[in-house]
């Protein structure tokens, strides 16, 4: 029964709204070799990053400390806003928290449906750093909320899955904080 151990990125250098794909703030390379340090006791196999410059560089520590590659696997990258310049995709964004994921657009469900495969997919212990609304989604998915918003995890925030025949389910969210998504 796999660990799948789904890790926020830490806090960015810029929102979401300013910078399609900001790095870390100073803070956030702090929580980020906080979330190494809290992972080191853990038997991790592989460590996965959105393709994200603020998840990649949240999984660096880790990788560090651990002397392992980061493996980049799109699926687990933030919710997909194509052709959205920076001043709609916030208001688009709140939008799609609000919802509902039966009321999803088929590009966003298929995300969904990627991503829950790439986690099912894992045969082993893992670390996976990823984004606020792909965590939330994984969450739902294995709790069967229809919510698209259904916590917020804290920037670095550990939530973990395990995968049991087939099927993803929730073992323990992380930190909920009310942070900002960046």
């Amino acid at each position: 029964m796999p660990k799948i151990y789904m890790i926020r990125h830490g806090e960015a250098s810029a929102s979401f709204t300013s910078d399609k794909d900001p790095g870390l703030s100073s803070l956030g390379h702090s929580q980020a070799e906080q979330a190494a340090e809290n992972l080191q006791h853990h038997t991790i196999s592989a460590i996965y990053s959105s393709p994200l410059r603020r998840a990649q560089e949240t999984a660096m520590p880790l990788a560090a400390l651990r002397s392992q590659p980061i493996i980049v696997e799109p699926r687990v990258a933030e919710v997909p806003s194509e052709g959205l310049s920076l001043e709609h995709r916030g208001p688009w964004l709140t939008k799609v928290m609000q919802g509902r994921w039966q009321d999803q657009s088929e590009s966003l469900l298929q995300w969904r449906a990627d991503m829950a495969a790439a986690l099912i997919a894992c045969t082993e212990d893992c670390a996976i750093f990823s984004h606020f609304v792909a965590i939330n989604a994984m969450v739902a998915l294995a709790t069967d909320a229809d919510e698209v918003l259904v916590f917020r995890p804290n920037n670095a925030s550990i939530t973990t899955f395990s995968v049991t025949d087939g099927r993803l389910s929730l073992d323990a969210l992380g930190e909920s904080a009310t942070t900002q998504v960046n």
